[in-house]
């Protein structure tokens, strides 16, 4: 006992040199302090640094979308009196570099000044034929420069004003000019020789040149002369060839007249508010078709075509505003329809001018409100009293920047306009949109034609349609497989090859989605196409055919053979049972079409309705899937390795097979992790770019027919947005996708997370 004491006595110095002394533990204490403190405040910085980085991405996207919300501004510039106060104008128009102002006179004089001040730039008369007078006016559309001129002998001058550009001391100026495209000889419409109340003009340059005239006599008679022209390209000699045709009676007091330019279709448009359609493209049997009543009861004052001449814009005296546009029914007949309407002004509309390359107009009214309205959206940007008295006429530059309005006094005024986004609307981007030249309103994106006149078809519909589609099949393919194969590789697979599966798909994940997209379309949708039986047959019969070999194995085979293999070894066997069902599926393929499908398994969906392109939404789900399986399994895998084993332990000793333990323990403990992988995987598919990009054709379509293709939110931007000018609409609109990409994977990702620290906090008490 002394010895033990003594021991301890003399070890116990020995100790406390080697403990370190009240300073250095103070010191000890403070270095950690200080750590603890630089790793929390380190781990809050980075966290508030992801979360404002994340901010900022939404803050920028905001920025270059916000212009979309803006509506339309006019700031005017310059007031003055029109430079011929007496000559009473039939139609104003800016040149393209709105420096100049044009002013077509009742007197037959062509008037030239300069916009900024209407100082006088150049005066040039009409080519009227000796004793005769302008009775009437038309233009045959916006962009085109060619005016019609009825006179009082029955007889129509066509000319066109045109500007030369020349530079000289390196300063531009522009020479205005005045064309005669069909020579300077007046056409005789009426061949009885009666003044041209109202006149219409039309022409197609495309192809044959020629040119449609409709006058209405004062005598109460529709004419119409059809010009075909040719040039001599020898001599530039102009010869024209002219038919002259009776078209039947108008069943009112026409006011207003309009040809379109593909020379099919007359409106006639009466004091009555009541528009007849005459089919006209056969001139020698044209006919009415049909009368509405457009203006529901209120006269219309006012009556343009906008560009394309497609669609018309009617204006009433309650100020009301529509477009109407030809519609076609099942049977092949047209009849004109009402498509939509604009805010209502007011007061009489009294002038609309439509815009050179957009389906946007600006209506004056007989209060001197200006309205600045859309057409595809249907916007009104811009609606405001702009002058104190009538709207005469009014006229926008083909930039789309600048306007002059003629007041009924004879004023005229000069003002910027700034209407960049008209055609974009929520309504536009996210409901059915009628557009012209189709049945019914629809879902379309369509960004780009090769027609001026062409116009763009902005609805995210499809693309979101399409986002959500590619990764519901991806997920259909890679769910199953990912999750059911981690449950195994975790809970049943020997270490041994569960060393070897486990980096083998994980190793997946590094490989380029590009080479993915690239055997998708090039290699896989192709072999599908033409083993069609034997995908279906490995997707469905796969499955069943491996549970066959499960029951086989485990039902019917001698205990001796079972036994023979390592447990956790069995999945092994199942590789070759795979490859050779798949070899079989492969070579029974042609077999199977001939036996049930006529030979073309392909076709046989087409005779009963089913739309199949051969990049669809199957490949895309296989490929995708590969892409997104070893995301979900190394997630899941990992959830389901980590459960406590102690849970199982204690299930398998109360009796549980090891099935039951999985289903009743390891999942439900699981499933945070389980449900995180999963929404790990549906982030991953959604974003993806290269495999939907170069597998599914493109197409942007609103459906979930497997057997179609899509197009991705994604993907489109990545096709259109090198190619898109820097600030247009269509920039606009793909930073808008993007931001609508970002808030679905942000909305999905915050769902997820709030369901897994439920489901955490459900089952943390096993």
């Amino acid at each position: 006992m002394n010895e033990t004491s003594s021991t301890s006595d003399q070890s116990s110095p020995r100790l406390k040199s080697l403990l370190p002394g009240v300073e250095a533990r103070k010191k000890l204490r403070k270095r950690r302090l200080f750590k603890d403190n630089a790793s929390r405040w380190g781990i809050t910085v980075a966290g508030f640094g992801v979360v404002f980085a994340l901010a900022m991405i939404f803050v920028y996207l905001f920025y270059e979308v916000a212009p979309v919300l803006r509506g339309a501004t006019i700031t005017p510039l310059s007031t003055y009196t029109a430079p011929v106060a007496d000559d009473a104008a039939n139609a104003l128009y800016i040149e393209r570099y709105e420096e100049l102002g044009l002013q077509y006179g009742s007197s037959g004089m062509v008037t030239f000044f300069e916009l900024e001040s209407g100082a006088l730039r150049a005066q040039i008369p009409l080519a009227l034929p000796l004793g005769s007078r302008v009775s009437s006016y038309a233009a045959a559309g916006p962009g085109t420069h060619i005016t019609a001129h009825g006179l009082d002998n029955g007889q129509v001058l066509i000319a066109r004003h045109d500007y030369d550009l020349s530079f000289p001391e390196g300063s531009r100026y522009i020479t205005p000019e005045l064309e005669y495209p069909l020579g300077t000889d007046a056409f005789t419409l009426d061949e009885q020789g009666h003044s041209l109340e109202l006149v219409a003009i039309a022409s197609r340059t495309r192809g044959r040149e020629a040119t449609l005239l409709a006058g209405y006599t004062d005598d109460k008679r529709l004419v119409l002369a059809s010009l075909s022209s040719r040039t001599n390209m020898m001599t530039g000699a102009v010869v024209v060839n002219t038919e002259l045709h009776t078209l039947p009676p108008v069943p009112g007091e026409p006011v207003r007249m309009l040809l379109d330019k593909a020379l099919r279709s007359l409106f006639v448009v009466d004091s009555a508010g009541w528009v007849h359609y005459y089919d006209v493209s056969n001139p020698d049997n044209a006919q009415l078709v049909q009368s509405v009543d457009a203006g529901e009861g209120s006269p219309i004052t006012a009556a343009e075509f906008l560009v394309g001449t497609v669609s018309i814009i009617m204006g009433t005296q309650n100020g009301d505003l529509s477009q109407w546009f030809l519609v076609r029914d099942e049977s092949n007949n047209y009849s004109l329809t009402r498509i939509r309407e604009f805010n209502s002004h007011g007061a009489a509309i009294t002038a609309i001018a439509p815009e050179y390359n957009r389906k946007g107009f600006v209506a004056g009214d007989a209060s001197g409100q200006l309205g600045v309205h859309y057409g595809t959206s249907a916007r009104t940007l811009y609606l405001d009293q702009f002058i104190d008295q009538p709207v005469a006429q009014v006229a926008i530059s083909p930039l789309n920047g600048r306007l002059l309005v003629l007041g009924e006094n004879g004023q005229l005024h000069s003002a910027d306009i700034w209407n960049e986004h008209p055609q974009l609307s929520f309504s536009a981007l996210w409901n059915k949109v009628w557009y012209e030249g189709r049945a019914d309103p629809e879902y379309i994106w369509q960004s780009s034609s090769g027609s001026d006149e062409f116009e763009s078809k902005f609805s995210l519909v499809p693309l979101s349609v399409g986002t959500l589609k590619a990764a519901f099949y991806a997920m259909l393919f890679a769910m199953p497989l990912a999750i059911m194969g981690a449950i195994y590789t975790a809970y049943f697979m020997t270490p041994k090859l569960r060393g070897i599966v486990k980096p083998s798909i994980e190793i997946m994940e590094a490989l380029p989605t590009v080479i993915l997209g690239f055997l998708a379309g090039l290699w896989l949708a192709p072999f599908a196409e033409d083993h069609l039986p034997a995908i279906f047959s490995i997707v469905i019969l796969l499955p069943i055919m491996m549970l066959v070999f499960a029951f086989i194995w485990t039902r019917l085979l001698p205990a001796s053979i079972r036994n023979s293999v390592p447990d956790g070894w069995e999945a092994a066997l199942l590789v070759p049972v795979i490859i050779g069902f798949v070899w079989l599926s492969i070579v029974l393929s042609p077999f199977i079409e001939i036996w049930f499908f006529d030979g073309s398994m392909r076709q046989w969906f087409t005779n009963i309705g089913i739309t199949y392109d051969q990049r669809n939404a199957l490949v895309v789900g296989i490929a995708m899937g590969f892409a997104v399986i070893p995301t979900i399994f190394s997630i899941a895998e990992d959830a389901v390795f980590t459960v406590p084993g102690h849970l199982t332990q204690g299930s398998l000793a109360l009796g549980a097979t090891r099935w039951q333990s999985v289903v009743g323990v390891v999942l439900p403990t699981a499933s945070p992790g389980i449900f995180s992988a999963v929404m790990m995987g549906f982030g991953r598919a959604v974003g993806e770019t290269m495999i939907v990009l170069m597998a599914t054709g493109n197409s942007p379509v609103v459906n979930f027919n497997i057997f179609e293709g899509m197009r991705t939110l994604s993907a489109n931007i990545a096709v259109e947005l090198p190619e898109t000018a820097v600030g247009s609409s269509h920039f606009r609109v793909l930073f808008l996708a993007a931001l609508v990409l970002l808030a679905l994977t942000f909305v999905v990702n915050t769902v997820a997370e709030i369901i897994r620290q439920r489901l955490r906090t459900r089952y943390s008490s096993l």
